[in-house]
C-alpha cells in the first residue's frame, strides 16, 4: 500500500503541476472539471483531476470506491499545499523547475493533439482496401494439418515407425502412450493447422515433403528430440477476412496517417538547432583564422 500511495502522490503532483502550467488552477474549466471535489486555501481540486488519477489506479487493479477517492483527494490536497508553498517561494519561476513545468505542458498538449487526431481522423474505405490488398498479396504458400509423436531416442522413433507400417491406425494410441510433447499427446499427437515456416526447420521441411495420409519413414531429428510425423491434410493459405484484421488495420493506418501529417508539419516548420549552428560557425571562423592568430587556434586552423 505504501508503494501505491507514493504513486498516487506522484500522480497528484503531476496533475497539479499541469494545472500550474496551464494557469487553470485558479478557475475551474467547463464541464466535468468545473465540479469541485475540494478546495485548499481557496484553490479548487476538481472531480476531473480525481477521475484522472482514479483511472490510473484502476489500471493498476485498485478498486474505485469512496475510500479510494477520499485517499486520492487527501493526496491531492497535500500536493496542493506543497505546491502553494513552492509558488510563494517563486520556485515555479526558477530555472530548472520552470523548464520542467514547460516540458510537461508541451508533452501533455502534444499527446492531447495525437489523441484528438486519432479520434477525429476517420479511416476511409480506400485506406482499408489498400492495406488489405497488401495482406492478401503477402499470404502465400500452404498450411498443413498433421500429427506427431515426439520421443527422446532415435531407436524409440524407429520402433514406432515399424508399428505404423503394420497398422497406421495405431498412431493416436502411440502418441498418447509415448509422446513427450505435452501440448499434443493427449490429442493423439494432433497439431491442428499450421504454417510449416512457424515450426523448427527440420520439422517444417519434413511436413512439406509428405503426401496426404503418409508418415515419415525415418525419424526427424530436431532440438526437441526425434519426431514421427503423419500428414492429415494440406491446403492453400487463405488471407484472414477484412473483419478479422480491421481493428489492427485501423490502428496501423491511423499511425501511418499521423506520421505523414507530422512529417508535413516538420517540413513546413523552421527548426534551427542553435548549438550545432554555433559550433559550425565557430569551426568556420577558426578555419579562416589569419596566420597571426594565437597559437591556441593553430591546431584547429591546420585541420
Amino acid at each position: 500500500m505504501l508503494i501505491k500511495s507514493r504513486f498516487m502522490i506522484g500522480s497528484a503532483v503531476a496533475v497539479l503541476a499541469l494545472s500550474a502550467c496551464t494557469k487553470s488552477a485558479d478557475k475551474p474549466a467547463e464541464g466535468a472539471a468545473s465540479v469541485i471535489a475540494a478546495t485548499v486555501n481557496g484553490k479548487p481540486i476538481s472531480t476531473k483531476q480525481v477521475d484522472m488519477i482514479m483511472k490510473q489506479q484502476a489500471a493498476q487493479g485498485m478498486p474505485d470506491n469512496p475510500e479510494m477517492r477520499k485517499m486520492i483527494i487527501d493526496n491531492l490536497a497535500m500536493a496542493s499545499l506543497v505546491a502553494q508553498e513552492a509558488t510563494k517561494k517563486g520556485l515555479d519561476k526558477s530555472g530548472e523547475i520552470a523548464e520542467q513545468l514547460e516540458m510537461m505542458k508541451t508533452n501533455v498538449l502534444a499527446q492531447g493533439f495525437v489523441d484528438d487526431y486519432m479520434k477525429n481522423t476517420p479511416v476511409t474505405d480506400a485506406d482499408y482496401k489498400a492495406e488489405y490488398e497488401k495482406i492478401k498479396a503477402a499470404t502465400t504458400g500452404n498450411e498443413f494439418s498433421a500429427r506427431h509423436i515426439l520421443v527422446e531416442k532415435e531407436d524409440e522413433a524407429k520402433a514406432i515407425i515399424a508399428k505404423l507400417k503394420k497398422d497406421v491406425k495405431v498412431f493416436a494410441a502411440l502418441a498418447k502412450a509415448q509422446s513427450k510433447d505435452p501440448g499434443s499427446k493427449d490429442k493423439g499427437g494432433e497439431l491442428g493447422w499450421f504454417d510449416p515456416r512457424g515450426m523448427v526447420p527440420e520439422f517444417g521441411n519434413a511436413v512439406a515433403k509428405l503426401e496426404k495420409g503418409k508418415f515419415t519413414e525415418e525419424p526427424v531429428k530436431s532440438q526437441y528430440g526425434y519426431h514421427v510425423i503423419i500428414l492429415d491434410d494440406s491446403r492453400a493459405k487463405e488471407a484472414p477476412s477484412l473483419d478479422q484484421v480491421k481493428p489492427r488495420l485501423t490502428q496501423q493506418i491511423q499511425q501511418q496517417n499521423l506520421k505523414k501529417f507530422l512529417d508535413g508539419l516538420k517540413e513546413k516548420a523552421k527548426i534551427e538547432i542553435v548549438g550545432e549552428k554555433a559550433a559550425s560557425a565557430s569551426a568556420s571562423a577558426m578555419a579562416v583564422a589569419p596566420a597571426s592568430a594565437p597559437a591556441a587556434a593553430a591546431p584547429a586552423a591546420s585541420k
